[in-house]
C-alpha cells in the first residue's frame, strides 16, 4: 500500500513538472491579468450589490474563469492518451516505433517531445506542455472556444471602466468650475481609486485580451474545420502529401480519407460527448463505406518510400552548433529561421545528412549515423543552415531535390 502512495505521488510530480514551462506560465499569466482586472474594474463601473444585472456580469466573470480554467488544465494534465508499450498487434500495415518498442496504431504518430505516440495525435501544443490528441481534443477545444469568449467580455469590461471613468472625472471637473469649487456636492470617492495606474493596467490587459481574442479564435476556427471533416492537423497534411504524390507521379490512383464519416455531425460527435470522455479506445476506428481500415497507414507507408528515393545526400562543409537562430551564417540565415518546435542539429564537417525537405536557407534531414559510435540512438533529424552543406558528387548530378527545394529556386 505504501509503494502503491508513493507511485501515486511521484506520478502527480511528474504531471506538475508540466507547469515548469514558458507555454503554460505566459498562458496561466494571461487569464490571471485578464480575469483579475475584469472583476476588479467590474466593480468600479458595474458594482454587483446595487443592481442585478451587475450580478449577473460579476457571476458571468467568474464563471468564465472556472470553465476556462478547468478545460485547460483537463487538456494538460489528462493528456492526449498513448499507445501501449509493446503493443503489437497482428497486422502487416503498421509501423513499427523503435523508440517505443511497439507498432503505431492508426491514426498515432511519435511526439519527440513527449517521448511516446500519441494516440489520434493532432499536434504538441507549447501552452499546455503536452500533445493534442484522443483524449485532450474536446477540452483543447473548449478551451480554444472559452477563452476568446471570456477575453471579450472582459474588453467590454475594459473599454466601458475606461470609459466611464473619464467621462465621470471631465464631467466632475467641469460642475466643480461651474459651483466654485463647492465639495458639498460631490459624489463620493469609489472603493477601488481609479488613477494613472489602475488606466494602465486596465490598458495592458485590454491589450492581452483583444491579442488573446484574435490569435485563439483563429486556433479555434482551424480547430473545428479539421473536427468537422474528423481528420487532425497531421492528417490533413498527409491528405494534402498523398494529393501531391499522386499527381509528381501521374498515378491512376485516388486517396479517399476513411475516417471521414460523411456528416459533419457524425464527425462532431468522434471527438465531443455528452459525458466528455471519447468514444472507443483509440486503437480502432470507425471507417468510411469502402475504405480499408489502414488506408491511412498504407499512404503513410507510400509516402515514406517517396521520401527516401527523392531525398538527397548532403556533405557538410562548415561547422554547426544547432543554434536556433545563428548568428555567423549570415543575415538571412538569422531573419528565416523555421518558425517551429521541430529541432536543430548539431554539424560538424565531414558529416553526411540525407534532406527530405527544404527552405531558401534553411533544410530539414536526418544525420547518417554509425550506430557503432552511436549507441541507442536510431537516427538524429532537424533543421540546419544550407549553407553549411553541399551536394554529394554522385546527387549532384540527378534532377530530385527536397520536399520544398524545387518550389524556392
Amino acid at each position: 500500500m505504501g509503494a502503491f502512495c508513493s507511485v501515486i505521488k511521484f506520478e502527480n510530480l511528474q504531471e506538475l513538472k508540466r507547469l515548469c514551462h514558458w507555454g503554460p506560465i505566459i498562458a496561466l499569466g494571461v487569464i490571471a491579468i485578464c480575469s483579475t482586472m475584469a472583476m476588479i474594474d467590474s466593480v468600479l463601473w458595474y458594482w454587483p450589490l446595487h443592481t442585478t444585472g451587475g450580478s449577473v456580469n460579476f457571476i458571468m466573470l467568474i464563471n468564465w474563469t472556472v470553465m476556462i480554467l478547468y478545460n485547460y488544465f483537463n487538456a494538460m494534465f489528462i493528456g492526449p492518451g498513448f499507445v501501449p508499450l509493446g503493443w503489437k498487434p497482428d497486422s502487416m500495415y503498421l509501423q513499427y516505433c523503435k523508440v517505443c518498442q511497439a507498432y503505431k496504431a492508426p491514426r498515432s504518430h511519435h511526439c519527440r517531445k513527449c517521448n511516446r505516440c500519441v494516440l489520434k495525435m493532432d499536434h504538441h501544443c507549447p501552452w499546455i506542455n503536452n500533445c493534442c490528441g484522443f483524449q485532450n481534443h474536446a477540452s483543447f477545444t473548449l478551451f480554444l472556444l472559452l477563452a476568446p469568449l471570456g477575453c471579450i467580455h472582459a474588453a467590454f469590461i475594459f473599454v466601458m471602466t475606461m470609459y466611464t471613468q473619464l467621462y465621470n472625472r471631465l464631467s466632475f471637473g467641469w460642475n466643480t468650475v461651474k459651483i466654485d469649487m463647492s465639495a458639498a456636492r460631490r459624489d463620493p470617492l469609489p472603493l477601488i481609486p481609479f488613477g494613472l495606474a489602475a488606466f494602465a493596467a486596465t490598458l495592458f490587459a485590454l491589450g492581452l485580451a483583444l491579442g488573446t481574442t484574435i490569435a485563439v479564435g483563429m486556433l479555434f476556427f482551424i480547430q473545428m474545420k479539421i473536427i468537422l471533416r474528423n481528420k487532425t492537423s497531421i492528417e490533413s497534411w498527409i491528405e494534402e502529401k498523398a494529393k501531391d504524390r499522386i499527381q509528381y507521379y501521374q498515378l491512376d490512383e485516388v486517396f479517399v480519407f476513411p475516417y471521414d464519416m460523411g456528416s459533419r455531425w457524425k464527425n462532431f460527435k468522434q471527438v465531443f460527448t455528452w459525458s466528455g470522455v471519447p468514444e472507443g479506445d483509440g486503437l480502432a476506428w470507425p471507417i468510411r463505406e469502402g475504405c480499408h481500415q489502414y488506408d491511412l497507414t498504407i499512404e503513410q507507408l507510400k509516402q515514406k518510400a517517396d521520401k527516401r528515393v527523392r531525398s538527397v545526400r548532403y556533405r557538410v562543409i562548415e561547422d554547426y552548433s544547432g543554434a536556433c537562430c545563428p548568428l555567423n551564417k549570415g543575415i538571412k540565415t538569422f531573419f528565416t529561421s523555421p518558425c517551429t518546435e521541430e529541432p536543430r542539429i548539431r554539424l560538424q564537417r565531414g558529416e553526411f545528412i540525407l534532406a527530405t525537405r527544404g527552405l531558401r536557407y534553411w533544410l530539414y534531414g536526418d544525420k547518417i549515423l554509425d550506430d557503432s559510435f552511436v549507441e541507442g540512438v536510431s537516427r538524429i533529424r532537424g533543421w540546419f543552415p544550407r549553407n553549411c552543406v553541399e551536394k554529394c558528387p554522385c546527387d549532384a548530378e540527378t534532377d530530385q531535390a527536397p520536399e520544398g527545394e524545387k518550389k524556392n529556386r
